[in-house]
């Protein structure tokens, strides 16, 4: 990890742990000379790129150097209406209306560590020796306006982090209607865009494919990051697999509304852009005032996909998530959602609980319908105190019958939302987002408050704060089940509309900040609608996020396979439901519901009560093996070996530690094939010169139809070199949805 700086050349040369990145000020312009595989450093680097004269469709603004076009100049934060026609970087309008702003070169600092960003959750250093940070500072003559590029290296990472503040030291106000956190310009087109879609009920879907000349944009306009797309673009050399090949990702550490970009130039450059989604946003910046831009997280990998994703997950677990649970293992739970929906009492509740217990369950969840007169989705958001014909003794009370049970206590709340039908309501209508005078658009019943608004955010935190410290809470579940309409604020003044979507994320993230640093032994976790709200962001105030609201084992396969491109497997909150499964009325076994499962945070959401006692025997197995190995799942390394989305849609991935002492493989048969060849699962991750002993996992297969996995009890001990290069034998399951776990131990030769 350094920053060297070349002052006479203007060459910044930033090196993280395997990764160079370097850029140069060229007549003032800060250029992108390279990003990739660490470089050593020497002067003749400054001289990588090479200027040529274009056309006069491509205009100098320097008569005097006509080599020097911004239409094909690689640029680190290209402006609008200088002669660059490509994607800009940032736009502004001035007072005067004109659009013409020239930001150049103004200096430099290097400061050790990581400075935090005003407002925003961010990666973080915990000690200066582990970043470096160096501001780059532009300046525009005319306006006044300043930015500072902020770039980040990591001594343990090979990650670097971008954002941009501006500040205004003009007389006039000005504002900013498109401010990105990153822009690089990449030389050439040679690249393939992977990146994860979807909708709800199935998200984060990998999609790969080839750029091509023109624009590929992904975006959400919906307040929210989306169940339709992740904020998450990477670019792969074609032939980039799993464990070869040049990876490029770029990760935005934000919750709303964004944009990300490619686009591939006349000139056969790529231009990658990401950030806050310009479409509806504005920002009025006053004299003195500034402007921080939320965070782009870039990862170069020299070792495929499988190497951006750790580098990821190893960065976003350790620095980017907060709290008493980042190191901690998590609690195996069960939420009460599926089991009962809005039906049930503290009766049922505890019912559920006392089954709980003797499986080795740890958390007890409730979910929707204990607050206000909350039968349906369709009132009482906003309420949030307890319904008395549901829970008689309150919150408090139910927490103790199911600490009698063994059981710690947790809770769902929405306090985002609000019901037309509430008190809250019929005492504030005009706390929720809405245009005067316009019909109010709802979804699923029910409106979204104000958080652009801080006396919104005030209520929410003093209210909250009152229900968390009611009972012994040790678990809240935070869900937003639905995305942003007539996005206005009464609150904001005419001029200032436009920064409405904007300010609500800075005034949720205001209010996160408050509630965990009141309430530090609270584990909470993110979700909307499942996953439609699973960003960096959110990871930074609640260490995991309820990965979909799909709980079928094999649509998770691929939902959960996606979301481990980006993020780590303690992130992903994973339950066992029932079947026929609720969304998509598919039958599956428990072990396989388990196996899934298994592969986050685990726990289960169905009735407890109804389960045979051949089903608890193996909810027990499942328990009791989870518990031995989710430090591997929720800590470990881990390694895609199968992907869904390819052939038959079988899945494979294990998890190794640090170390490599131990191991946990999953293996997903998603339809049974005939007469069929004989399937080996090649291992990734082990030490080559250790041994293995190999355990097949706890399910009890002859009572649940799961016979004929390649292992049972303890093994041989086999070379790890020999599981990397021929594998496990995975044919011999039966039936469609099956699967087979394994437990890896090395031993001493």
């Amino acid at each position: 990890m350094k920053i060297h700086v070349d002052e006479a050349r203007g060459l910044f040369h930033l090196q993280s742990r395997g990764a160079s990145y370097l850029l140069r000020i060229i007549e003032g312009y800060p250029a992108h000379l390279y990003w990739g595989p660490l470089l050593r450093h020497d002067a003749g680097l400054a001289d990588v790129l090479e200027l040529r004269a274009r056309s006069s469709f491509s205009p100098t603004p320097d008569p005097s150097a006509p080599h020097l076009s911004l239409d094909a100049l690689p640029q680190e934060y290209p402006q609008y209406g200088t002669s660059d026609f490509r994607q800009p970087a940032y736009q502004v309008q001035l007072a005067d209306g004109s659009r013409i702003t020239e930001l150049r070169y103004a200096g430099y600092r290097i400061l050790p560590g990581k400075p935090a960003l005003t407002g925003l959750p961010a990666v973080y250093a915990e000690t200066d020796e582990e970043a470096l940070t160096l501001e780059l500072l532009l300046a525009d003559e005319y306006s006044g306006l300043k930015a500072a590029l902020l770039y980040t290296v990591f001594a343990d990472h090979s990650a670097i982090t971008r954002s941009v503040r501006f500040e205004h030291a003009g007389k006039e106000p000005l504002r900013i209607e498109e401010a990105a956190s990153v822009s690089v310009d990449l030389a050439d087109s040679q690249y393939e865009a992977l990146y994860l879609s979807g909708a709800w009920a199935r998200e984060r879907h990998v999609q790969r494919r080839p750029l091509a000349p023109g624009a590929m944009r992904l975006e959400s306009r919906r307040g929210s990051s989306s169940h339709q797309f992740n904020p998450f673009l990477a670019l792969l050399r074609p032939g980039t697999d799993e464990d070869r090949g040049a990876a490029y990702g770029f990760s935005l550490v934000y919750s709303g509304s964004f944009a990300a970009q490619a686009e591939v130039e006349q000139f056969g450059q790529t231009r990658v852009t990401l950030g806050i989604n310009p479409f509806d946003f504005s920002w009025l910046l006053e004299p003195g005032e500034s402007f921080q831009t939320p965070e782009a997280v870039l990862v170069y990998s020299g070792e495929g996909l499988g190497g951006m994703s750790r580098t990821y997950h190893r960065l976003y677990r350790t620095r980017l998530c907060r709290g008493v649970y980042r190191d901690k293992e998590r609690p195996i739970l069960v939420n009460n959602w599926e089991a009962t929906y809005f039906d049930f009492d503290a009766d049922k509740i505890e019912a559920i609980a006392r089954e709980a217990g003797p499986l080795g369950i740890e958390l007890f969840v409730l979910d929707d319908g204990w607050f206000g007169k909350r039968d349906s989705d369709n009132s009482s958001l906003g309420d949030w105190f307890e319904d008395s014909r549901k829970l008689p003794g309150g919150l408090a009370d139910l927490a103790a019958r199911v600490g009698k049970q063994g059981l710690k206590f947790g809770l769902w709340v929405e306090p985002e939302m609000i019901s037309p039908d509430s008190e809250l309501y019929r005492k504030h209508p005009d706390w929720c987002l809405h245009a005067a005078g316009r019909r109010r658009t709802e979804g699923r019943q029910q409106l979204i408050l104000d958080l652009s608004r801080p006396e919104v955010c005030d209520y929410l935190y003093e209210t909250l704060s009152a229900v968390f410290g009611s009972a012994p809470i040790q678990y809240v579940k935070w869900d937003m089940n639905r995305n942003m309409t007539e996005i206005a604020s009464a609150a904001a003044a005419p001029e200032r509309q436009k920064e409405t979507a904007h300010r609500y994320m800075l005034g949720l993230y205001d209010l996160l900040e408050r509630l965990t640093a009141r309430f530090p032994d609270i584990l909470f976790e993110s979700c909307s609608g499942g996953g439609g709200r699973f960003d960096p962001g959110m990871l930074y105030y609640m260490p995991q996020t309820w990965t979909s609201d799909d709980t079928d084992a094999v649509e998770r396969l691929a939902i959960q396979y996606g979301t481990s491109i980006v993020y780590p497997a303690s992130s992903m909150g994973a339950h066992v439901s029932a079947v026929p499964n609720h969304q998509v009325d598919r039958l599956t076994s428990l072990a396989i519901r388990g196996d899934v499962a298994m592969s986050g945070n685990f726990g289960y959401e169905l009735d407890l009560t109804r389960f045979t006692e051949v089903e608890k025997r193996l909810a027990a197995k499942q328990i009791a093996q989870y518990k031995e190995i989710r430090s591997l799942v929720q800590q470990g390394d881990m390694y895609r070996l199968q992907s869904p989305f390819e052939g038959r849609g079988d899945t494979a991935w294990m998890f190794v530690s640090a170390d490599k002492s131990e191991a946990f493989v999953a293996y997903f048969r998603v339809l049974a094939e005939p007469n069929g060849a004989i399937r080996r699962l090649i291992l990734r991750g082990l030490d080559p010169n250790r041994d293995y002993v190999i355990e097949a996992g706890a399910a009890d297969g002859e009572a649940l139809g799961r016979e004929g996995t390649t292992a049972t009890g303890e093994s041989p001990a086999v070379g790890g070199d020999r599981l990397m290069q021929i594998g496990l034998v995975v044919s011999d399951l039966r039936g469609d949805y099956a699967s087979c776990t394994y437990r890896l131990r090395a031993v001493t030769r």
